[in-house]
């Protein structure tokens, strides 16, 4: 099978003609080495714009509000960016507390969740303001990814080094409960109906399959080696799993939840986003410096894009 690969050189807008910069949807790329972000158009997947986004920006989220803001967490500041996303500017600094991980906006953007690995918390932000409105410590060590259950109802936490799921109460504010799986758990991602959440576990190379109603584990599935990053088709019956270790995507088909095929894609993929119309996804690639873009109706590569530094994830608005 032929893989078609292309490595399209980014396209930077000038900043005098902002008009021209501005047609959405885009896909944002935080670069942790070189403390930047790579705006892809996601029309023609061409990187548009670059922009400083701190030290090491890790956790890239977007917010659904009018305003359309986009939020990288900074590993080395401890902060939280907030950038205006039409005008391509830093608006807001928060403070969230040492080592910064994964972020997230809630579903009706009200709420901004990030994991904070030396606090072993979740710094829970007003959507709108920014400001600060809970610390949430959960009992797993070091939380890497926090992300809203589409109903707006959970906060799942993933705690590498004690290899479960933390379980936050969004009407509490506090743990419930907390998930067995394996060994390292990275990425999360939910069924759109919030009925079931895919957990991928690096180092045990298996996605566990997690019954949202019942806080219980269904069934593990097998992934590639060194699974990471997760991604949900819009209409809930694909998963995607990055493999850092095989440069490969897998596919589980949700209704038998086993993988029915292995995409290939750069060295060391990592996070990862889906179009708004459920068409391509988006692969940050930390050790090629490049995104790849998969065609979800073929499951089958359609280019690489070429960004900065240590891409670690993307986020799309």
């Amino acid at each position: 099978m032929q893989t078609v690969k292309e490595i399209i050189k980014p396209l930077v807008l000038c900043l005098c003609f902002p008009q021209l910069a501005i047609s959405a949807p885009f896909a944002y790329v935080p670069n942790e080495q070189s403390g930047t972000i790579s705006i892809i158009d996601v029309a023609t997947d061409n990187v548009v714009h670059t922009m400083k986004a701190g030290e090491k920006p890790r956790g890239i989220a977007t917010s659904p509000l009018a305003d359309g803001h986009v939020l990288v967490t900074d590993g080395t500041t401890g902060d939280l960016l907030v950038f205006d996303a039409a005008k391509r500017v830093l608006v807001e600094t928060v403070h969230l507390g040492k080592s910064p991980e994964g972020a997230s906006v809630s579903p009706d953007g009200s709420l901004v969740a990030a994991a904070v690995e030396e606090l072993n918390s979740i710094v829970l932000l007003d959507g709108n303001t920014f400001q600060r409105l809970a610390e949430i410590p959960v009992k797993g060590e070091n939380p890497e990814h926090v992300v809203f259950s589409p109903d707006g109802k959970w906060l799942y936490v993933s705690a590498e080094n004690t290899n479960k799921v933390d379980i936050i109460d969004l009407e509490t504010r506090q743990q419930v409960d907390s998930i067995e799986v394996g060994e390292r758990p990275r990425g999360i991602g939910f069924l759109p109906d919030s009925s079931r959440a895919y957990v991928a576990c690096e180092v045990a190379s298996m996605v566990y399959v997690i019954d949202v109603a019942k806080h219980e584990v269904v069934t593990p599935v097998k992934a590639g080696t060194f699974a990471n990053g997760v991604a949900v088709s819009p209409d809930g019956k694909r998963v995607f799993i990055s493999n850092g270790k095989d440069a490969s995507v897998s596919v589980i088909d949700t209704a038998s939840n086993t993988t029915i095929a292995e995409i290939p894609v750069g060295k060391r993929p990592w996070n990862m986003a889906i179009d708004p119309e459920g068409k391509k996804l988006y692969v940050a690639n930390g050790r090629s410096d490049s995104v790849s873009v998969i065609d979800i109706e073929t499951l089958k590569p359609i280019g690489e894009i070429a960004v900065e530094s240590r891409p670690w994830g993307v986020a799309i608005q």
